[in-house]
């Protein structure tokens, strides 16, 4: 039985906990919205009150966290001389960061476990909380090649996919790459399917037609972001989370910050990312990211 504590319980936290103690591992759960704690508990988790408490005696420690400043404070410690996670640890213990954030935060966390002794990968996640509950996310790990082969032994029980993306970070940038991709062809998507309503067809049959021909990608496929045609998708279930609009935005904003500094052209991205920021300020932040489709459907009235 592995013992395992996992901080930041999340839409994806969550399931991915569930499914850790369906595989048969201790879970210690920790977060400071103690009721997304307690609401583990009735599921076999052991509920926190505290980082330290959480981390003690753990073999494995797995953090899923907002963005980049709040995992360097919860390893690094803060500035008002809060420790980190790195000197609560036993030594030994394994980490594994599942959050999507800069690569230079990732690269900076495990350069100081290292030198304090810890094996540290950043794993970041693909699939949404779909695949978060079904067990089959994609995990793109950066870190060495022990590490790697320490994360697949533990993210076995919560993933499908699991790849080794090279060094500290990559699998940050990794992430980071295909997320752009998809704000770009969730974007394409949405315009094209709005294109088509704008001239008299059904988006379903539409949809049928992208999908048989060049045009097919994996938001027709499986996330369509017109309401009505895909049952499961948020679309048809008021853009309910899912991926929220926030989220791609940040993960968009963070590729802009990489292209910045390779001098990268991302001339796609960075339309994307501005169409994100328009439908955010319109009050949708905590919708899924599929709701950009409504966006256009007012552009077209």
């Amino acid at each position: 039985m592995m013992n395992i504590a996992f901080i930041g319980l999340g839409n994806m936290g969550h399931p991915m906990v569930i499914n850790l103690l369906k595989a048969g591992c201790h879970v210690s759960v920790y977060d400071i919205n103690t009721a997304a704690a307690q609401a583990l508990k009735p599921e076999g988790a052991t509920v926190a009150s505290s980082m330290d408490e959480c981390v003690k005696g753990a073999e494995t420690v797995m953090t899923m966290l907002p963005a980049g400043e709040h995992v360097r404070t919860v390893y690094l410690g803060d500035h008002q001389g809060g420790v980190g996670l790195l000197k609560m640890i036993d030594a030994g213990t394994f980490l594994i960061d599942s959050s999507t954030i800069d690569p230079a935060s990732a690269k900076l966390v495990a350069q100081e476990a290292h030198l304090q002794g810890f094996e540290f990968v950043d794993a970041p996640v693909s699939g949404g909380v779909a695949g978060a509950q079904a067990g089959t996310l994609t995990f793109i790990v950066g870190g060495t090649e022990a590490g790697f082969k320490q994360a697949q032994a533990v993210l076995q029980h919560v993933g499908k996919n699991i790849f080794h993306a090279g060094k500290a970070g990559d699998g940050q940038m990794a992430k980071i790459c295909n997320n752009l991709m998809l704000g770009i062809l969730m974007s394409g998507t949405c315009e094209a399917l709005s294109l088509g309503m704008d001239n008299g067809l059904d988006p379903k049959v539409l949809s049928e037609i992208m999908l048989q021909s060049s045009g097919r990608n994996w938001a027709l496929e499986l996330y369509n972001p017109c309401p009505g045609i895909m049952e499961k998708a948020p679309a048809s279930n008021q853009y309910q989370p899912g991926f929220m609009a926030k989220l791609m935005l940040k993960d968009l904003g963070l590729g802009l910050e990489a292209a910045t500094n390779s001098q990268s052209p991302i001339p796609m991205g960075t339309l994307a990312r501005n169409l994100y920021a328009f439908h955010n300020v319109e009050g949708n932040e905590l919708r899924d990211f599929s709701s950009l489709f409504e966006f256009y459907r007012k552009q077209s009235k």
